[in-house]
């Protein structure tokens, strides 16, 4: 093998995209924000191929590159690569890595100041990555690198920690990675056990059994719909023991079931201490990534839902707004790593506007204190900085007055606004004013809010829609996806969190319930329960549907998501989410699948009859170019009346039956839709874009021109390339949209 190692170590690159902001912002201070290049007096290291973080390279005027010349540091290189790196390509037991961890452990990576190494590439095939992405590589932190071989095994380690309080967080995530197999056994009898005497395993005769052999032959797999007639009977009031021996307490809620309502999904008391467990462990993880976090707050978009009552009397509520009413939150104790600029009171409060002025005001007021911005998902966070550019002139004249506006009216939240908004200050709010005037919104978050060192937000699945715009909006800060959660359970964390959004992956928390993982594009087998495999026997780089068992009583349920197994952590697998199941529409939480926009189509093109209309193929697209996002829906229309297609289009057009249309399908759609178009504001009036006579097959044979088959061709009920797009829009002959939102309200009950 050819020895090159030594010479791709030492042929470094200065760094200077201007990402020595995003770098500054990372803890190297403000001594590199907003340069060109990197600081003067110090060596910056940057990959030979740009790193993530960095679009291209630095180079002087007469495009020389810059590399580390010393003839000290290239001896030290030479000297150690050649032989430490090829006795740790073949070592074969983490003892033996520690050699190719002496690589690292030298001046050299000292000099990282305010970048970092992504990527080296060694020959063949061995990839070293630092898992650290902080301001600063030095030899204590080392121990934070990763090295992935080709059979996706991993050798890692989390630290160091900055206080006791986040070590013994650590040790937990250590000591829960270290014995998946075994956690996953104790987790799963614990279950069996408490729920032996429970109507649902009494009914598949599992007879008290507490292993995974009588449990896997005798319990089946499920979806919702199967569940659905014992959950209902727990909604209309009975107690009895039937999914879980302790009493359910609550529901929450999740989008989808074939009716188009939410699902509920059964939660007892004692799940919020493992939702907080899990909670507990994201800032000792961001610590060992990002320092000084103490020392400053977090602008958190939150917000709380309409809650429903069951028949029974229960509460159904969607998980963040169960936790956030919870005394966990309410009453959380003081931790200087988790200090919000929002009053809980404005949080809480259940009108969205007044919710959103008063923490945007309290966002504004302390944005020097600012560290960290975020929101649940992506599209949250958009909405947020759509509502500063709506309502920034408003906002100013409060700060300038030192005074509220009459247009928030909840009592608590004024009183909570009050404490900050004690005085005038004209100077914040002729800076604030001086910046949203001036049209230009690139990176206005890091203009308003100077310090803040990365964006909390979920942007995978679905999200990923929004990365493009929201670096717009951030000047390219990163992007950190923190927890892995869903309303039938929480399941692990990243503990990668400053990477590129599309290398995100979750590690399983194996204490959180107990874990199967239905092997994905297995349909045409039969019998799913013989071909679950256990968390600790997942493969890297194939995909698995997650089947869950939890403490409230869900037995080997499918979740719906589908993940791709992407290496481990100690023992413990990592996933990286690929996709909601059936999934084609998703703007906010909501969540449309094909069977329900082909009902949704139906249902409004039942409006043409009389017009002697019909559409002859349809397809969809999540837009997400204007804030907030819409669904739109693309027709072609064929007219069998008197009239030709154009005279039909505009006697269609003439008694507004397109809009109606419009209207009639979002009626139709699920509960979780109409609460975001209705409630939240987060999901915009649905298009129809009427497309001539002729788009699909263009289509048709753009599909073919690209290689696909004519006889297995089938149209896409929904598309995201851009190619397609442009062809769909370049033939668009009218858009309309929705007259009016559709019906919803919080009070509607589940069918009996």
């Amino acid at each position: 093998m050819e020895d090159h190692r030594a010479e791709m170590l030492v042929n470094w690159n200065h760094c200077g995209c201007r990402s020595g902001r995003r770098q500054g912002i990372l803890g190297g201070g403000p001594q590199v924000r907003g340069t060109t290049g990197p600081p003067s007096g110090d060596r910056i290291l940057c990959a030979r191929v740009p790193c993530a973080l960095c679009a291209r390279r630095y180079t002087t005027k007469k495009k020389k590159k810059h590399v580390l010349s010393t003839k000290k540091n290239k001896k030290i290189l030479s000297e150690t690569s050649s032989s430490s790196a090829e006795k740790a390509l073949s070592a074969s037991s983490p003892a033996d890595d520690a050699e190719l961890l002496q690589i690292y452990a030298m001046p050299v990576f000292d000099m990282m100041e305010s970048y970092l190494v992504k990527e080296l590439r060694f020959p063949p095939g061995l990839t070293l990555r630092l898992i650290t992405r902080s301001a600063y590589v030095t030899k204590r932190m080392v121990v934070e690198m990763v090295v992935l071989t080709e059979s996706g095994s991993a050798v890692a380690k989390l630290g160091p920690a900055t206080n006791e309080k986040d070590s013994e967080k650590l040790r937990l995530i250590e000591e829960m990675t270290a014995n998946t197999d075994e956690v996953q056994k104790k987790v799963l009898a614990e279950i069996l056990k408490r729920n032996a005497e429970t109507e649902y395993l009494r009914r598949y005769g599992l007879d008290g059994a507490t292993d995974r052999a009588a449990f896997k032959a005798k319990v089946p797999v499920v979806t919702y719909e199967d569940l659905q007639p014992d959950i209902q009977r727990i909604a209309n009031g009975d107690r009895s023991a039937i999914l879980s021996a302790h009493p359910i307490s609550e529901f929450l809620t999740s989008s989808g079931t074939s009716a188009g309502e939410r699902k509920l999904i059964p939660t007892i008391k004692e799940d919020l201490g493992r939702r907080q467990l899990l909670h507990s462990l994201q800032m000792p993880v961001m610590n060992c990534y990002v320092p000084g976090l103490d020392q400053g707050k977090g602008l958190y978009f939150l917000f709380v839902k309409s809650e429903m009552k069951t028949p029974g009397e229960l509460t159904a509520q969607p998980l963040l707004t169960s936790f956030i009413k919870s005394e966990h939150f309410k009453n959380r104790p003081y931790d200087p790593y988790n200090v919000y600029t929002s009053p809980t009171a404005a949080i809480l409060c259940t009108d969205s506007f007044q919710s959103m002025y008063a923490q945007m005001l309290c966002g504004l007021l302390q944005r020097l204190d600012v560290l960290r911005v975020g929101a649940v998902f992506a599209s949250g966070l958009l909405r947020a900085i759509r509502f500063l550019q709506l309502h920034w002139q408003d906002l100013c004249n409060d700060i300038a007055a030192g005074s509220l506006t009459i247009k928030v009216t909840d009592h608590s939240v004024r009183a909570a606004v009050a404490e900050l908004l004690s005085q005038p200050d004209p100077e914040l709010a002729g800076f604030l004013a001086a910046e949203c005037s001036k049209g230009d919104w690139a990176g206005i978050i890091t203009r308003i809010w100077p310090n803040t060192k990365y964006l909390d937000v979920i942007v995978t699945g679905a999200m990923a829609q929004y990365i493009s715009t929201l670096e717009y909006y951030s000047g390219g800060l990163p992007m950190v996806c923190t927890m892995y959660a869903s309303s039938e359970c929480y399941f692990g964390l990243n503990l990668r969190p400053i990477c590129e959004p599309s290398e995100v992956s979750y590690t399983i928390m194996p204490n959180m319930g107990y874990f199967e993982f239905l092997p994905h594009g297995d349909d045409h087998v039969q019998d799913q329960s013989q071909r679950l495999v256990d968390l600790a026997d997942v493969e890297v780089g194939k995909e698995y549907e997650l089947v869950i068992t939890t403490y409230a009583g869900l037995n080997r349920y499918c979740v719906g998501d589908i993940l791709r197994v992407t290496g481990f952590y100690n023992t413990a697998p990592q996933f990286r989410f690929v996709r909601r199941k059936n999934v084609l529409l998703s703007i906010d939480s909501d969540k449309t699948d094909e069977a329900e926009l082909q009902r949704a189509v139906e249902s409004a093109s039942a409006l043409l009859r009389p017009y002697d209309g019909t559409v002859v193929e349809y397809t969809s697209h999540a837009y997400t170019k204007s804030i907030p996002g819409h669904y739109v829906i693309y027709w072609e229309l064929l007219a069998k009346g008197v009239y030709n297609g154009d005279e039909a289009l505009e006697v269609l057009k003439r008694d507004g039956v397109m809009e109606r249309c419009c209207l009639a399908m979002e009626e139709t759609l699920n509960a979780v839709y109409r609460q975001c178009r209705v409630a939240d504001g987060s999901i915009g009036p649905l298009e129809i874009r009427v497309v001539r006579g002729g788009t699909f097959d263009d289509l048709m044979d753009y599909a073919i021109s690209r290689g696909a088959s004519i006889n297995q061709y089938k149209v896409p009920r929904c598309v995201t390339l851009p190619p397609i797009l442009e062809l769909l829009n370049s033939r668009v002959v009218s858009t309309h949209f929705s007259p009016a939102p559709p019906t919803w309200s919080p009070l509607r009950r589940p069918a009996n």
